[in-house]
């Protein structure tokens, strides 16, 4: 098993420890790490208590035919609950701005290829590339990220609104499912 997912495994341990504890303030995005949140697939169900929609989101992304879903936006729960479908070629990590969202949290599954995203906490990004807009809610950072870690397929990582992430690293085709969910 490589570092970076004994690390995974470490973290996403104590997270789904804490996740029934979690307070309002904390599912809002506020509580703070120190990596991202990736896993398998498989082991989603230990995810489900950090919001009330992840159940629901999980579920969605065992669909039979998640792989044959058309590129773009597939409803599940109006605005609280969507999913953007995309297919297209990785690229370098100079190419990749931090971003972050502040209205929705991500859950972002690969479906084919293997995804490197970087990762810091919101609060330590300092350098804005593009302002927070409101209406696409997303903002994108010059700063580097903290860590880079591989997500491949069948894998997924949880974006909430205190972690900036550079998603869509890497070569090949990347097939992706990004689960949207309002953090209410």
């Amino acid at each position: 098993m490589s570092r970076d997912w004994m690390v995974c495994v470490i973290v996403c341990s104590m997270a789904v420890g804490l996740a029934g504890c979690a307070t309002d303030k904390e599912v809002a995005g506020t509580m703070e790490r120190d990596t991202m949140i990736v896993d398998r697939l498989a082991n989603a169900e230990n995810y489900c208590d950090m919001h009330p929609l992840f159940e629901q989101a999980f579920a969605f992304l065992r669909r039979a035919d998640l792989a044959q879903l058309p590129e773009g936006r597939h409803e599940i729960d109006g605005d609280r609950l969507f999913c953007l479908i995309s297919k297209g070629p990785g690229r370098s990590r100079a190419e990749a701005p931090l971003e972050a969202h502040r209205k929705y949290i991500d859950i972002q599954y690969v479906i084919g290829g293997a995804d490197e995203m970087g990762w810091k906490p919101t609060s330590t990004c300092v350098i804005s590339a593009v302002p927070y807009d409101a209406e696409k809610d997303i903002e994108f950072f010059k700063d580097a990220p903290d860590r880079w870690t591989v997500v491949p397929a069948g894998s997924f990582a949880v974006f909430f609104p205190c972690d900036a992430h550079a998603p869509l690293v890497g070569t090949g085709t990347i097939h992706k499912a990004v689960l949207k969910i309002a953090v209410e």
